[in-house]
């Protein structure tokens, strides 16, 4: 891999495809973020448009872990912190200014790829979002990235 121990630009294109109560939408971005190596973890950070926020943008931070994991932070006006790990479920924390709601992903499909010159990667995660027994919806998550 190509020296990332210094931040460096990167393009990113992001998709989603939700369902949630049978009702299905999608979401395209194609945004410029950065790319950091820290040890063995790979850091992919980028703001992404929210009206919603007070600041219009909020930082997303996608962590690629050594073990194949994958963390993704998002720290707008409510700050949601999930950890998908293939086949497993996991408690994760969304931050509201109501409260904390507890929420526990399933992610039946992680697949996480990165090639040489120019440096750049790939993940597809598929998961289901729960709160308790309640499922909230499914979600796909397609990820690419260059520098």
């Amino acid at each position: 891999m190509d020296d990332l121990s210094t931040s460096i630009p990167v393009g990113i294109h992001l998709t989603t495809h939700t369902v949630q109560d049978g009702q299905s939408s999608d979401y395209a971005l194609d945004v410029e973020g950065q790319i950091v190596q820290i040890g063995e973890t790979i850091y992919l950070r980028y703001q992404e448009p929210d009206s919603e926020d007070e600041d219009g943008n909020v930082p997303v931070t996608i962590k690629f872990l050594p073990n194949g994991d994958v963390t993704l932070t998002r720290n707008g006006t409510n700050r949601l912190r999930m950890h998908f790990s293939a086949g497993k479920r996991i408690r994760a924390t969304y931050r509201t200014p109501y409260g904390l709601i507890p929420v526990e992903t399933v992610t039946p499909q992680l697949r996480v790829g990165f090639h040489q010159r120019p440096f750049g990667g790939s993940a597809s995660i598929d998961y289901l979002l729960y709160v308790g027994e309640q499922l909230l919806g499914n979600y796909e998550i397609r990820l690419q990235f260059t520098v």
